[in-house]
């Protein structure tokens, strides 16, 4: 299994070559402009395959019944599925929204 990781989790990339993909570094200012394009070009792939898990965090975290949960802890699976259903809705609606706009 690979995981796909932002700048922040450079170190576990190093500990783990292979599992663990960081992005590339960052290139010096001196580097030829054509190194450069690669860095950007390579960086942003990276970031477009990520984006989508990120997006879906992004969307559990916005709930605040899961960050502050203090119901019953049997009850928790049950109160992310639901989140997680609404969120996939919403996600869904503004996808569909925006399509509608683009075209």
């Amino acid at each position: 299994m690979r995981f796909l990781v932002d700048v922040g989790y450079r170190g576990l990339a190093k500990d783990h070559p292979g599992q663990v993909i960081a992005p590339p570094l960052k290139p010096k200012k001196d580097t030829p402009p054509d190194q450069i394009n690669a860095y950007e070009t390579a960086r942003k792939a990276q970031s477009s395959q990520r984006i989508p898990a990120e997006h879906a965090i992004a969307n559990i975290k916005w709930w605040r019944t899961l960050q502050r949960f203090t119901g019953r802890h049997d009850a928790l699976p049950e109160t992310i599925r639901a989140v997680t259903g609404l969120a996939s809705d919403r996600a869904a609606a503004r996808r569909t929204h925006h399509n509608t706009h683009v075209n």
